[in-house]
């Protein structure tokens, strides 16, 4: 892949497995929000007229989900108008432009996984300004990719969250001798190395539109959970819990299931079921029961 590659939202956990996946083969460009707010268009301009990208894999967002309810108009500033203006500089510029949404613009009443031709039904802020991130992305720059995905964790964690999924559950498993967690609400656990080299494979296919991308199989937080203490030797019991919303708290889908007929009609590999790509991250981060430290 010989480019020019503008990654936005870089040292996050996608952001930095693409870096891993593309530092050798393109002149690649990776900015952190402290050096590049997408939400500030001059700055976005300087960067486009300096590097003219020929690639731009957005991952910036703003995905705090319970912050986005407080904060709206910075929840559809970073989700919405600057993908807006990202992908207005990708069209003129003639640039491929990647985007990454979430399996959140689906309500979750569904009985089963989601593909690519389900209708979003975004039930909180974060959905609804993540789903009009995907408009702007394939109305302002046609032949931009749109990739869903759930249940993200990496090597490099999430900044915003305090780490990612499995490493705060391990930290409170063993602060605190016991869990509890929601066995209602089903995704598909994604490892971001996985979901990288997915987005690189697609974007080399010539993939357009909306895809979902996660890794294979699907099981709850619960079951999740109980997988991560499981495989890095932790003993400690994980309660069942059912969901509920507090007043004011976002909504959550209890089915958050993808399934992609985008990948089978482009013959796309599918990404390794979940729990072996847990394994592989546990070990990898030192994590896994046996794994050297």
């Amino acid at each position: 892949m010989s480019e020019r590659i503008l990654i936005t939202g870089g040292g996050g956990q996608l952001a930095s497995d693409l870096e891993v996946l593309l530092a050798d083969e393109a002149e690649l460009l990776s900015l952190p929000r402290a050096v590049l707010d997408v939400t500030d268009d001059a700055a976005v301009a300087a960067v486009f007229g300096d590097l003219r990208p020929t690639l731009v894999l957005n991952c910036a967002a703003f995905h705090n989900v319970e912050v986005c309810e407080r904060e709206e108009d910075q929840a559809f500033a970073v989700n919405g108008r600057a993908v807006k203006r990202l992908a207005q500089r990708c069209a003129e510029g003639n640039a491929k432009f990647v985007h990454l949404s979430t399996n959140y613009v689906f309500d979750g009443s569904a009985i089963v996984p989601y593909d690519e031709g389900s209708l979003p039904n975004p039930r909180s802020i974060y959905a609804i300004s993540k789903l009009a991130g995907e408009h702007a992305a394939l109305t302002y720059a046609p032949g931009s990719l749109v990739v869903r995905t759930a249940g993200l964790y990496g090597l490099h964690g999430s900044v915003s969250k305090g780490g990612n999924f499995v490493t705060r559950m391990i930290a409170r498993a063993r602060e605190q001798g016991a869990l509890t967690v929601v066995s209602d609400q089903l995704l598909t656990p994604t490892f971001t190395a996985d979901l990288a080299a997915g987005i690189v494979a697609a974007v080399e296919a010539g993939v357009t539109g909306p895809l979902h991308l996660t890794n294979s199989g699907f099981t709850s937080w619960h079951g999740f959970t109980e997988a991560i203490m499981e495989m890095a030797g932790v003993e400690v019991t994980v309660e069942a819990a059912t969901t509920t919303i507090a007043p004011g708290a976002a909504d959550r889908p209890l089915n958050g299931v993808l399934r992609s007929w985008v990948s089978e009609r482009t013959g796309l590999v599918p990404l390794r079921p979940w729990r072996k790509a847990l394994g592989d991250y546990l070990e990898r981060a030192g994590l896994l029961v046996g794994a050297a430290a």
